[in-house]
């Protein structure tokens, strides 16, 4: 693949970032899972649930220090939602955020800086023991934004 200048990967519209890096963390998610070890399907599912959520997603992202140019793309993500687009099952506060994100991880594979995307990522995956209990929570993060 040949990798976009930072300039060429903000010309894309932020939700089609988001678009490719929904992708990007998704197989970063299921690797480092499998990473853990062999483990029926359904259970690799279920374990990839919780982590390719919109809950964790946002949860996560208000704890990452994103650079300058990075927060640029995330907040154009997170401004890019519109509320048709939103599931139900979705908080709406929560939807964005993960959007935001998603488009933070889609800039970064365009552009081919897979050290800040290893970096970004590994700070996510090692929030998991305080974020999943968070979400897990019933009506967690209802009222918050």
């Amino acid at each position: 693949m040949q990798y976009l200048s930072e300039q060429q990967a903000r010309q894309f519209s932020p939700l089609a970032l988001a678009f490719l890096g929904d992708s990007v963390y998704e197989l970063m998610i299921r690797t480092a899972i499998l990473s853990h070890g062999n483990a029926t399907v359904k259970n690799l599912h279920n374990t990839k649930i919780h982590f390719v959520c919109a809950a964790y997603q946002a949860k996560a992202s208000d704890r990452i220090q994103f650079n300058p140019a990075e927060q640029a793309i995330f907040q154009r993500g997170k401004n890019a939602v519109h509320a048709a687009s939103i599931p139900k099952s979705a908080i709406p506060a929560d939807y964005r955020k993960a959007t935001g994100l998603e488009a933070v991880f889609g800039y970064l594979h365009l552009s081919g800086n897979s050290a800040r995307l290893e970096e970004l990522f590994q700070q996510i995956w090692n929030m998991q023991s305080e974020i999943l209990p968070i979400i897990s929570a019933p009506h967690s993060s209802a009222n918050e934004e």
